[in-house]
Formats: structure tokens, C-alpha cells, sequence
């Protein structure tokens, strides 16, 4: 199988981390949908990354889709419980995170416009989103090692690709400094060789 994505995309990392925890080699193709040359809308018709190219050239798409795929795809160290309450859990978490990310996307993409046409209202409705939901994650944590208990799940890989994302695009926003709960599963996850292997980078 073959993955399509960036080093500097979350939602690619998160695939990628999958992958890795799951022990599936995929091939990683870098493709920047931002640039014309880009061959990524031939997977995937929306120009976003990651896009997965199954072995009979069958294309998955959006890093919710891909990375329960593989999970399904192999037995190693299942990331998402099958019990329905306990699948819904972890999938809120994704869910969460992946919000955070798009709404920091969102305030960096605004800010890369000419200073006179960003929307300053609009850049603090996102950055409201990003407090609430990291404020949340914090009170939602509890005491186990990890998120949803004591082995990792995908509810602790997504949220360790979005903080991690969050201190790469945005190192001046510290969330280490109020989120103690936070701050130890990044310093857990960050030890994981998958996480060592796909740090962001342009």
C-alpha cells in the first residue's frame, strides 16, 4: 500500500503513526496538494492529504477513514476498541483533535493573507476553539497512563499528532504551561518510535 501525504501534515503523521504502531509497511510518497504539479487529486478528488492507495489501486482518503482501515487491517495492538461505548470514546477524541487542527489550520491559513485582509474576529473565533478543546481534553484525561486506559489507543495518537502540530506551527501558544496531564503523555508518546519517526518538518 502506498501513502500520499506531507511531513508537515497531521493528518498524514497520524497515518503514518497508525501504520507504524500497527506494524504495516506502507510506502510513503510525499505530494504537496498546495503545489500545481500535484498528483494528489488523483487519489483524491477533494486535494487533501493523506490519501491511501490500496493494492488493487482502490484510493481511501481522510485520516479517519485510513487509519480505521488499518486497524482493521491488522492484529497487532488494536488502536480501536470494538466495544461500541468504548469505539465511541476513542473516536470522540479523534474527533476533538482533529477539530483542534482544523481550526488552527484554518488561523495559519488566515494568517498567511496581506496583513489589511485578515479577519482578526475570525482568527479569534478559531483560537477560541483551540482553548476550549484543549482545556477540555485536560479535565477529560482522568488517571490512567493513557487517555482511554492503560494501553495506548488512537485517542492518544491523535491528540499527541495535534499537540506536537500545535508546537510546530505554533510554538509561541504553549499549552505545556496549564495542562500537566497534557504535557505527560506528549513526553510518553514523544519516547514511541512512531512518533520519533514522523516528527513534522517542511
Amino acid at each position: 500500500m502506498k501513502l500520499i501525504g506531507t511531513h508537515a501534515s497531521p493528518f498524514t503523521r497520524k497515518a503514518r503513526v497508525v501504520a507504524i504502531e500497527k506494524r504495516i509497511d506502507l510506502q510513503f510518497e510525499i505530494d504537496n496538494p498546495w503545489q500545481t504539479a500535484t498528483q494528489v487529486i488523483a487519489a483524491n478528488p477533494l486535494g487533501k492529504v493523506p490519501a491511501l492507495i490500496l493494492e488493487d489501486n482502490a484510493t481511501l482518503f481522510d485520516s479517519r477513514v485510513i487509519v480505521e482501515f488499518l486497524d482493521g487491517a491488522s492484529p497487532v495492538s488494536r488502536l480501536i476498541p470494538q466495544a461500541n461505548r468504548a469505539r465511541a470514546t476513542v473516536k470522540r477524541w479523534e474527533a476533538i483533535a482533529d477539530g483542534v487542527l482544523d481550526a488552527a489550520i484554518a488561523i495559519r491559513l488566515e494568517g498567511q493573507r496581506a496583513e489589511g485582509l485578515r479577519n482578526s474576529a475570525w482568527i479569534e473565533r478559531q483560537w477560541g476553539k483551540v482553548q476550549r478543546s484543549i482545556d477540555e481534553m485536560e479535565r477529560d484525561f482522568g488517571t490512567d497512563a493513557f487517555v482511554t486506559g492503560t494501553n495506548l489507543s488512537l485517542a492518544d495518537i491523535a491528540i499527541g499528532v495535534c499537540l506536537f502540530w500545535l508546537a510546530f506551527r505554533f510554538p509561541e501558544f504553549d499549552w505545556r504551561k496549564s495542562h500537566p496531564l497534557l504535557t505527560k503523555l506528549a513526553q510518553k508518546l514523544d519516547e514511541r518510535p512512531s512518533f520519533a519517526e514522523t516528527r513534522p518538518r517542511e
